[in-house]
């Protein structure tokens, strides 16, 4: 069994590390601190943690007080309330003004399972995505949302990360994470398969049942979704038969659709959006709710098995 590791646990560990040798750094939350654990930074900081109860937008618009004093600010809650509640400030208080607010949510896509639709963001990439100034980030295992953090407190501006509730394995032992660069983790000439946050365990696990069957999957984990990596793409469109995109997230506007843009206008191949379609999802186990929407290895490699059969 791979090991498996918390998302949330990293992040909450990496603000320790980083609030003790910048004193700037300030960290709000929306009465969800233990669940995103910025009650890790809380505990070591108090004087720098400020928790804004059911305030989604209070939070967003104190972000941006403080980032325009020189602060670096990060924000945190559930991603379907950083997105959903506040994306009006986000839009006008944040990315209007280029402030340098992270905004890290947690328990985006469906797998938080039994919490249900009112707490699956589903949507949450699309909606920053589209956002003038604001990049976006999905990790997909705990060393590298280390990377990811460590990164974006460095670099000037809006940024939303998004991190998922369950524990996932660990992909990398190092992964020396650049914003707008994507990672190939496996090679392969027949078809490449691109995924973020949990699907890339996923992929890989496709990877597997392909080379089974004779088929050389080439597997990208876009964790920088905005900036997306257009070379990467480039490289995957000449150099494999069709390109598969795979998110716990809508098929419209995540990465399938950051990855098409790029195809369309550039070298046009194949393309097949794995992702949740337009419904309204479910409650359940993670687990249960990646078969039903099929989200699961099995389904990847079946999907690339079609794509290469077309």
């Amino acid at each position: 069994m791979p090991e498996l590791t918390s998302l949330r646990d990293s992040y909450g560990n990496t603000l320790i590390e980083l609030g003790k040798v910048n004193p700037n750094i300030i960290v709000l939350d929306a009465d969800l601190s233990f669940s995103t654990r910025t009650h890790f930074f809380k505990e070591i900081f108090p004087d720098r943690f400020f928790d804004f109860g059911i305030s989604e937008a209070d939070m967003i618009g104190t972000a941006a007080g403080l980032a325009s004093c020189g602060k670096i600010v990060f924000a945190s809650t559930f991603a379907i309330f950083a997105t959903g509640r506040a994306w009006d400030q986000v839009r006008l208080g944040i990315c209007y003004q280029k402030l340098n607010v992270k905004i890290v949510a947690t328990h985006g896509g469906i797998s938080t399972g039994a919490d249900g639709y009112s707490h699956q963001a589903i949507e949450d990439i699309t909606l920053m995505r589209v956002l003038p100034n604001m990049r976006v980030v999905v990790p997909c295992d705990a060393v590298q949302t280390k990377e990811v953090i460590q990164t974006i407190v460095k670099e000037e501006g809006p940024f939303y990360v998004r991190l998922v509730k369950p524990k996932l394995p660990v992909i990398y032992k190092k992964c020396n994470f650049k914003l707008g660069k994507a990672t190939t983790l496996e090679e392969g000439k027949d078809i490449t398969i691109g995924a973020i946050g949990p699907m890339v365990a996923n992929a890989l696990e496709a990877c597997k049942i392909l080379k089974s069957k004779g088929i050389q999957a080439r597997i990208i984990d876009f964790a920088s979704v905005k900036p997306i990596d257009k070379e990467a793409i480039r490289k995957a469109c000449a150099e494999t038969r069709g390109i598969i995109t795979c998110e716990d997230h809508m098929v419209t506007g995540g990465l399938g659709d950051a990855v098409a843009e790029v195809i369309l206008t550039e070298h046009p191949v194949p393309h097949l959006r794995i992702g949740i379609q337009n419904i309204v999802s479910e409650s359940g186990s993670y687990q249960d709710l990646y078969e039903k929407y099929g989200l699961t290895a099995h389904h990847i490699a079946q999907k690339a098995m079609g794509l290469l059969n077309t």
